[in-house]
């Protein structure tokens, strides 16, 4: 078909080539959102990488730590009523920690690292104690805040959280 018989000046190989085009820019826009969501660090309403509820105090019995599974972090309930919300990454090489309840610490299953349930480092390579997070009070219960770690050089006393 002409240019000549066609008045409008477009033809199907014009039209099918602007089909495509506009196809391919689409395709690339939705590839380039989803990649740009991938990488971008999300925070989760309940999720690591913002608060995650622990659960109620009395929940978690004095002289036990606690794995909170979603939001990557243990509890620690202290004997003397204190709360510590430790991130179960070894701060040696970042493995997962995981606590062993009958020997009362965590073993790094990477270097052998060894912590007590304050995070103290009691063994092993690790250079400093297991990271904290803030801890608050929300309508009664432990609200762990995952979104920002604190690196310590050593246990204090003021980590600790108290209701």
């Amino acid at each position: 078909m002409s240019d000549e018989k066609n008045p409008s000046g477009i033809n199907r190989r014009k039209f099918l080539a602007a089909g495509w085009g506009v196809a391919l820019v689409a395709l690339v826009g939705q590839a380039g959102l989803a990649m740009s969501n991938y990488l971008k660090p999300g925070k989760q309403a309940g999720g690591f990488g913002g608060e995650v509820v622990a659960g109620k105090p009395q929940e978690f019995k004095p002289g036990t730590v606690s794995l909170v599974q979603g939001g990557r972090y243990y509890i620690s309930a202290l004997e003397n009523g204190g709360y510590l919300a430790m991130w179960w990454r070894c701060t040696h090489l970042g493995c997962t920690v995981p606590w062993v309840a009958g020997e009362k610490q965590f073993h790094c299953p990477c270097h052998g690292s060894l912590y007590n349930d304050k995070g103290e480092v009691i063994g092993g390579p690790a250079p400093r104690p297991l990271d904290l997070f803030p801890i608050t009070l929300v309508d009664g219960n432990l609200v762990v805040n995952t979104g920002e770690p604190i690196a310590r050089e050593k246990y204090d006393p003021s980590q600790e959280f108290h209701v």
